[in-house]
């Protein structure tokens, strides 16, 4: 099988992919979450005309010439109205949040004025608007500010409670299983034995996911049996992802492949051009995508976020197609590519005058898990790229998204 182009690849196993579905959830815990619907406004916000500062409300007419005495005839605070209607040469002391009176037009601040009993002077000031704050000057009801596919962010979620929303409609977090493979793993903080090595790549794999705003479950360390295979494949199937990790190439000890192909997979490619990761594997089992990463740590994190990210995000209901790569100026030079697309370990610092630049790591090898976690985004070279001068403009893929 030929090596297939990255943008191929990902055409493929994103194609046909529909969101999952919604469900409803309390507004405490959407943060993070995908809206489903579009969401509107329940009401005018203010739901009605409030004093922005403390002082008197009172009738422009009445302070046009200054310094002007008023009878105070009541007192209105925030959540608890005066009830009543100011006339000629009447004044209501008014706090911040609280409903202009019937009748007022105009507030004066208590910096302006001196209080006499029961009377107020004014001897300073005249009303100014930015004192008031309209009925339904943030937005009205029936607005629609929060957009179908619009994250959850904290402002998003102050925005829906401030709406009037106690629940949101939310896109279901895709499921992905997650299967390591190898009889020489072991999980982190075991004593290592001759042989054998930490199980890291689960976990960046899990954290991907979860960034991406999916629900990782992890199925643990599989051996390389067929028997251990079929088992943790079989526990696999409710998932809407299957992510296994090694296994994946064409060596003896690579089960993967066929144990899939027993339980139902159609086997769609798995062979990449791109640098790292060529040995990368995706088909489907019904309605179930499955991609098989490989256990090189940086091939697996470099396809993950290549890959799999998006198919994540696709399930939320995102445009994935929308998201392009930025740019960023190369601060040394890089030499002529090869034959696939590399994804080259780099990072990002910004320059006083605004430039954002990017230096490729100087060990490219894609085991190197320390060189990795120093990295902020990837360069993405595209296969054939001709050598790249120092202060020519690159495409970078964030590593944080």
């Amino acid at each position: 099988m030929a090596l297939l182009p990255v943008a191929e690849a990902l055409t493929r196993i994103l194609d046909g992919v529909e969101p999952a579905a919604a469900e409803t959830v309390p507004l405490m815990q959407a943060a993070g979450r995908v809206l489903a619907a579009d969401v509107a406004a329940k009401h005018n916000q203010p739901p009605f005309t409030a004093s922005a500062m403390d002082g008197y409300a009172v009738r422009g007419g009445d302070v046009a010439v200054l310094p002007a005495t008023l009878e105070i005839i009541g007192e209105a605070a925030a959540g608890r109205p005066w009830a009543g209607t100011l006339g000629a040469g009447e004044a209501v002391r008014i706090f911040t949040g609280a409903i202009l009176p019937e009748g007022a037009d105009g507030i004066v601040i208590q910096e302006n004025t001196d209080r006499v009993g029961a009377r107020v002077v004014v001897r300073d000031g005249t009303p100014e608007a930015v004192h008031i704050r309209a009925e339904a000057m943030d937005f009205k009801a029936g607005a629609v500010l929060l957009r179908a596919g619009r994250i959850m962010t904290p402002r998003a979620i102050m925005l829906a409670a401030a709406m009037g929303h106690a629940t949101l409609p939310v896109r279901a977090k895709p499921r992905v299983a997650i299967l390591a493979t190898g009889d020489e793993l072991i999980p982190p903080g075991s004593t290592l034995r001759r042989g054998e090595i930490v199980s890291s790549n689960p976990f960046a794999v899990a954290a991907l996911v979860a960034a991406a705003g999916g629900e990782p479950i992890d199925l643990g360390i599989v051996r390389d049996t067929r028997a251990d295979l079929d088992r943790k494949i079989t526990e696999a199937g409710d998932a809407d992802i299957l992510v296994t990790i090694g296994g994946a190439s064409v060596g003896d000890h690579d089960l993967v492949a066929p144990a899939l192909q027993a339980r139902g997979l159609s086997l769609d490619f798995w062979k990449i051009a791109m640098r790292p990761g060529k040995p990368m594997l995706f088909g489907r089992r019904g309605r179930q995508r499955v991609l098989g990463l490989p256990g090189n740590p940086v091939s697996c994190l470099v396809c993950g976020r290549v890959f799999l990210v998006p198919l994540v995000k696709r399930l939320l209901g995102s445009d994935v197609e929308a998201e392009s790569h930025e740019r960023a100026v190369l601060a040394h030079p890089l030499d002529a590519n090869g034959p696939r697309t590399h994804y080259m370990r780099a990072t990002l610092a910004r320059s006083s005058d605004g430039p954002l630049f990017t230096t490729a790591l100087p060990s490219q090898d894609s085991s190197l898990i320390g060189q990795l976690a120093l990295a902020d985004c990837l360069i993405v070279r595209q296969a054939g790229a001709p050598a790249a001068a120092a202060g020519e403009a690159v495409s970078i893929l964030r590593l944080d998204f």
